[in-house]
């Protein structure tokens, strides 16, 4: 069983989703630890309902992003995790960071990467006239939001949406997106090989595996 470790920074609803689809079986992993930078995160109490470690540390009592991160790093390693989840994390994290666990850190982003990289992406995808929108789940690398991409789904985008219906309709495919990849990285189904990401041997396309 694969020790997961989930960082998070907010309210910790694909957090939840895992949760919930370890409670279920669907995931045959255990999330070992959950870590946040911020104490108000609701996230933490989600954890501690599901009785998983639930810390704190607080990159504001840190120096520099350099330090924090070798703590951050640190803390995390106490659980020996053979996969790191950021799942609303509001970090930019450090090149030794992401070369420390290459291969075995996923990220989801609420676009269909490669647009809208970055914050804000509901509002940028309506401002931009995007007829299609979506959320992508990514290995992570030093690039912000550019990691190979393993799977992606599509929403539409409606003349009248305004930012929050974009939000929910794209949050609602991320709570089962999420687990699933995660699910696939435990049934050792998963691999980020030097040419691309591969399920179950076969390469995935550039643009990711198609959950429509």
């Amino acid at each position: 069983m694969k020790s997961i470790v989930v960082l998070i920074s907010g309210n910790g609803s694909n957090l939840q989703a895992i949760l919930d689809a370890v409670a279920s079986g669907q995931i045959n992993g255990k999330v070992s630890a959950v870590i946040s930078n911020s104490a108000d995160a609701y996230g933490l109490e989600r954890a501690r309902a599901a009785e998983v470690p639930a810390l704190v540390l607080n990159h504001k009592q840190f120096a520099d992003r350099e330090s924090y991160d070798q703590a951050l790093m640190a803390k995390i390693d106490e659980y020996q995790p053979d996969l790191v989840v950021l799942a609303g994390f509001m970090r930019i994290l450090t090149e030794d960071f992401v070369a420390h666990y290459q291969g075995r850190m996923l990220n989801i982003h609420p676009s269909l990467l490669p647009k809208f990289r970055g914050l804000h992406t509901h509002k940028r995808a309506i401002e931009a006239g995007e007829t299609e929108h979506g959320a992508t789940v990514h290995y992570v690398t030093a690039e912000l939001d550019g990691g190979p991409i393993i799977i992606q789904s599509k929403v539409p985008v409606f003349e009248d949406d305004n930012e929050e219906d974009l939000t929910q309709r794209v949050r609602h495919q991320e709570l089962s997106l999420y687990p699933l990849v995660v699910k696939w990285f435990c049934q050792d189904r998963l691999e980020l090989r030097e040419d691309g990401v591969y399920l179950d041997n076969e390469r995935v396309p550039q643009q990711g595996h198609a959950a429509d």
